[in-house]
């Protein structure tokens, strides 16, 4: 019987009272339930092998991407307060100064082409201050996108889960400094820092290889203004879970969340990792958000759903008034001033 314990970073702060770490069985973490996750062989054959699509044809007929603004110069100006989707679950962020980059994917994954361009060259994201990774899943930990951001931003700091150094230390060659966290804990960003960073929880699951699962933690960010208390949230990958409720209770009402609304089907394989439209405006309002940032949809390819209707479902939900949010769903590369967002 495997042993369990509880693991954190002890030179970190944790935020949530009474909260001991994360509890790990044997070499692998558990999920926010605290059960261990792992998608079964059984479910992978049944998905592939042994159900049809039934929106197979419509799927196929539906080409719609994301429109595309190009963002170099907002990039390479460092424009103050501005935050700029990518495309998946990537995002630029520049505030109070400092110069954030989210889960970056800079070129297709194996097997998986991009289904638009980059807003950027990749060589245009420099002056880089932190590189924040949720998770290892390859779209959104990419070995290439690591190594190129490593060479050209010789000063970024890397903040990501427990578990996180030995994954980049295959992957840049050269390890970026890195701090790892669990949940529920504060990164070191120095006394004076004017963002708090702080990695909370998801309900998802890692691996990159054979023998690896669940060996890596996976999680969510918060971003907080220290002089002002103004929050940003980038959710990672999660499913539905009372987590949400917690990180309300800890730091709600939240002013700005960016959260997945895409990869759901179908929904035997995919609803204990991913939110569809319906579960993420549940969860925007369990946050009490005032803004809410799709992400995780229209740049890859990794699920039975049309490309066009993650978007659209979530439009038809506003349309209906189940969110209590304000909604905004820019073109990839499009700059958001989040100055006003509370």
């Amino acid at each position: 019987m495997p042993t369990s314990r509880r693991v954190r970073n002890e030179k970190l702060r944790i935020v949530r009272p009474r909260y001991e770490g994360n509890l790990m069985i044997g070499r692998a973490f558990t999920n926010a339930n605290e059960e261990l996750y792992e998608p079964t062989f059984s479910n992978v054959l049944r998905w592939k092998l042994l159900t049809k699509n039934p929106q197979a044809e419509e799927k196929k007929r539906d080409t719609w991407a994301p429109a595309v603004q190009p963002c170099a110069d907002v990039i390479s100006q460092r424009r103050p307060d501005t935050l700029v989707w990518l495309g998946h679950a990537s995002f630029w962020l520049c505030w109070n100064g400092l110069t954030f980059l989210f889960d970056p994917v800079l070129f297709d994954l194996p097997l998986i082409k991009r289904r638009h361009p980059l807003p950027c060259a990749p060589t245009d994201l420099t002056g880089i201050d932190y590189l924040l990774l949720s998770h290892g899943h390859r779209d959104h930990l990419d070995d290439g996108s690591i190594r190129l951001l490593a060479r050209q931003n010789p000063k970024m700091q890397v903040l990501g889960p427990l578990g996180a150094a030995k994954l980049l230390k295959r992957t840049a060659g050269t390890l970026p400094p890195t701090q790892e966290a669990g949940w529920w804990q504060q990164f070191d960003l120095g006394p004076a820092a004017p963002i708090e960073v702080f990695y909370l929880p998801a309900a998802h699951w890692h691996r990159r290889g054979i023998g690896d699962l669940n060996t890596v933690l996976w999680g969510s960010f918060l971003l907080r203004e220290a002089a002002t208390g103004r929050t940003l949230y980038f959710g990672g990958d999660s499913a539905e879970g009372p987590h949400f409720y917690q990180i309300e209770e800890q730091f709600g009402p939240l002013d700005i969340v960016l959260l997945p609304i895409g990869a759901y089907k179908p929904a035997f394989m995919m609803s204990r990792s991913h939110m569809n439209p319906h579960e993420a405006a549940k969860v925007c309002n369990q946050l009490r958000a005032g803004h809410l940032i799709p992400m995780h949809y229209g740049t890859y390819d990794l699920s039975d759903e049309p490309a066009s209707e993650p978007l659209r479902l979530l439009e038809q939900i506003v349309g209906e008034g189940w969110l209590n949010a304000q909604l905004h769903a820019p073109a990839v590369g499009e700059p958001l001033a989040i100055a006003g967002m509370e």
